[in-house]
């Protein structure tokens, strides 16, 4: 009877596998949320989950739909406006001629943008910019640049609590107050981003050394609409802050502010509607949508109350090694089904175990940093992908998992032992 009480877990268990390894391999190069969704219906399909409960699954992820339309609205109005191609002459001016001086700026507003909007923020805002950028400088290869805006988003992501929505969803309603956290995570986010940038800057140094940057570029006019939509992503980085001041989620104010702002810039047009709605990536709705499902597949087969125990188990024998170890295998983890995913069951785990703070901040900082390793690793990472296949440019699993090897452990090293030295 035991082994037949299993069974469905284990079909449960695979399925969800064989779901993200579709999310991580694209076989028949179809799109990551393909598979999201078709592991999903196979839950219910098979009846291993329940559609009500299905259903429940895709309402948790409310506040993050909200939160990526919002955003996707506020960058797809900003490209067509020229508000990065205007960015990107300045960038470009600033970099005067050097290729190294524009990639340590372009980390720079990656850094800023990750820390007052978001990672997914700077994949989906700053990804078509350092594009323009790159073009307008005349670089040939764009990619050393372009992997800045994926790797900051993950980096930089635990500098504030609104650096990254699942930092609100780890702590939830036991959030530090920002000086706390300020005093908790600013050495390890400071150690994180500087690792990270050494690395980077080290496995590109050859492409960079063999660009050419223009030292002159014209700058164009920027229009009404495009100041419009400059103000409203500056808006929105005040609102953001703002509701993770007051406790509110994040998702509707970052809707209201992308919407407002979009049709704010159509009445300036008098036009535009249908072709803002016709480029945004939609796909990612979906995607997001099946992880959802996903884990709350997961946590019917009683996964969390598993971790849950673990966690507590560890925490009271050896609080130090609950942390160094809870910190590595999240951040591991989240690159096998997520960090959204992963945030959650974590976030849920760390809840119901009652950790020290300490542990919670390094199983934090796994959620965060770890996705630095794959391709799939973070929603962040899965939204620069689709912004950079926008621009023509591709990264296989296999070539950002051989990169992310040798950017993620050691700023995941330093940062967990700077958390544990605080």
């Amino acid at each position: 009877m035991g082994a037949l009480s299993l069974t469905p877990h284990l079909a449960t268990w695979g399925i969800a596998a064989l779901a993200m390894l579709g999310v991580i391999l694209r076989p028949f190069s179809w799109p990551e949320a393909i598979w999201a969704v078709l592991g999903a219906g196979a839950l219910v399909a098979l009846g291993l989950l329940a559609p009500g409960t299905a259903l429940e699954g895709v309402l948790k992820g409310t506040d993050v739909y909200l939160f990526l339309v919002g955003m996707m609205l506020l960058s797809e109005i900003a490209r067509k406006e020229g508000l990065f191609d205007w960015l990107a002459s300045h960038a470009v001016r600033a970099a005067k001629g050097s290729a190294t001086r524009l990639f340590l700026l372009i980390y720079v507003v990656g850094t800023v943008v990750t820390v007052f909007l978001s990672n997914d923020a700077c994949a989906v805002v700053l990804t078509p910019a350092v594009f323009a950028a790159t073009k307008a400088a005349g670089v040939k290869q764009p990619l050393p640049y372009l992997f800045i805006c994926a790797f900051i988003a993950n980096a930089a992501s635990f500098v504030l609590p609104i650096s990254n929505p699942a930092n609100l969803v780890v702590f939830a309603e036991h959030m530090p107050p920002l000086g706390r956290w300020l005093a908790t995570f600013t050495l390890p986010s400071v150690l994180a981003i500087v690792t990270t940038y050494a690395v980077l800057r080290l496995t590109q140094n050859a492409q960079l050394k063999a660009e050419t940057v223009a030292k002159d570029v014209e700058t164009p006019a920027l229009s009404f609409g495009g100041k419009v939509a400059g103000a409203g992503i500056v808006a929105t980085g005040a609102a953001l802050i703002a509701a993770s001041a007051a406790g509110i989620e994040l998702g509707l104010p970052t809707f209201i502010a992308g919407f407002a702002t979009t049709v704010a810039v159509i009445l300036i047009n008098r036009g535009g509607a249908v072709e803002v709605a016709r480029d945004v990536s939609w796909s990612v709705l979906p995607l997001v949508a099946g992880l959802f499902v996903l884990v709350e597949a997961l946590e019917k087969t009683g996964v969390l109350q598993m971790l849950a125990d673990l966690l507590k188990r560890t925490a009271d024998g050896d609080p130090a090694l609950a942390a160094w170890a809870g910190g590595a295998i999240v951040a591991f983890g989240s690159n096998l089904v997520n960090n959204l995913p992963a945030g959650l069951l974590a976030g849920a785990a760390v809840q119901a175990a009652h950790v020290p703070e300490k542990v919670a901040g390094a199983i934090l900082i796994g959620v965060d940093l770890g996705p630095n390793l794959s391709v799939t690793g973070s929603l962040a990472t899965i939204l620069w992908l689709t912004a950079i296949r926008r621009e023509g440019q591709d990264v296989s699993a296999l070539a950002f998992l051989k990169l992310g090897f040798l950017v993620m452990p050691p700023a995941l090293i330093l940062a967990l032992g700077a958390l544990l030295l605080v």
